[in-house]
């Protein structure tokens, strides 16, 4: 897998990861051919492991390697990383609230952004899915970016690492937006294409990312960082609590923990 990455740009590396990464979420979604019914249990357990994989990556994949970066910097050690962090959850957060949007357990009553009230469900549901999915596109977009700047095997297989675990947990997005539609009484075929579509997005952050930070070296940092404080706001705002309203804490604690572990051993194993 790392050797055939290596025949190509990062850019290019980065826009084929994402391709991966979305035709999981796709995957996710065709759990509607199977199914009309959503198990809470399931959909709970599901996001938590998501969620998990989320923190894990933003950290090891994102924070780490931009705080190693930034051991020569005049500002000191920490200021990338910190100010790269804010802006990205401050970033998220303005999208939060200018997006229309519907968590996948929430009623209609608790959409958020702009006049989410004259949208579909359906609509709201995607582009819910759609807010997560940006910081995931740009921190792969990010990762290979910055093999553009000396990158090594080992760098080219964490960022395959990153791409692997974000891939997996965007099974649990696709299901999550398709399979409550299906409940709702869409046709299956709308149902799926409605879920997949949310990670359409993902190939397109990730070619903006990549261009960013392999053209401009000392952004590096801050840009790992600011995909980290994105994926961060996103988990806090809206993957845990969206996990744990229904009352399976437990279980998406659990899951959570899962996914953490995963993503971890994915990105020490590989990276």
């Amino acid at each position: 897998m790392v050797e055939f990455f290596m025949n190509f740009n990062p850019v290019m590396q980065a826009f084929l990861a994402t391709l991966f990464t979305w035709a999981m979420t796709a995957v996710g979604a065709t759990l509607v051919f199977a199914t009309k019914t959503i198990n809470q249990r399931m959909l709970d357990g599901m996001l938590g492991f998501a969620g998990g994989v989320m923190i894990a990556a933003s950290y090891w994949s994102l924070l780490g390697p931009a705080i190693e970066m930034s051991e020569d910097s005049v500002v000191g050690v920490w200021f990338p990383a910190a100010t790269g962090f804010l802006l990205g959850g401050i970033f998220i957060w303005s999208i939060d609230k200018i997006l229309p949007h519907l968590h996948p357990n929430a009623e209609m009553t608790d959409a958020e952004g702009y006049r989410p009230k004259k949208m579909k469900r359906s609509t709201l549901l995607v582009f819910a899915i759609t807010l997560h999915n940006i910081p995931e596109g740009l921190a792969i977009g990010i990762a290979f970016g910055a093999l553009a700047n000396g990158g090594t095997e080992s760098s080219l297989a964490g960022a395959l690492a990153l791409a692997l675990g974000i891939g997996i947990q965007n099974f649990p997005e696709g299901a999550a937006v398709a399979l409550p539609l299906r409940g709702e009484g869409m046709s299956r075929r709308k149902s799926f294409m409605y879920g997949q579509f949310s990670g359409m997005v993902e190939p397109i952050a990730a070619v903006i990312g990549a261009i960013a930070v392999a053209f401009i070296e000392p952004l590096l940092p801050y840009a790992l960082s600011f995909a980290a404080g994105a994926m961060i706001f996103v988990v806090t705002e809206e993957v845990i609590p969206g996990s744990q309203e229904k009352g399976n804490k437990d279980l998406a604690s659990m899951s959570l923990m899962f996914g953490f572990i995963l993503m971890m051993i994915l990105d020490v194993a590989l990276g």
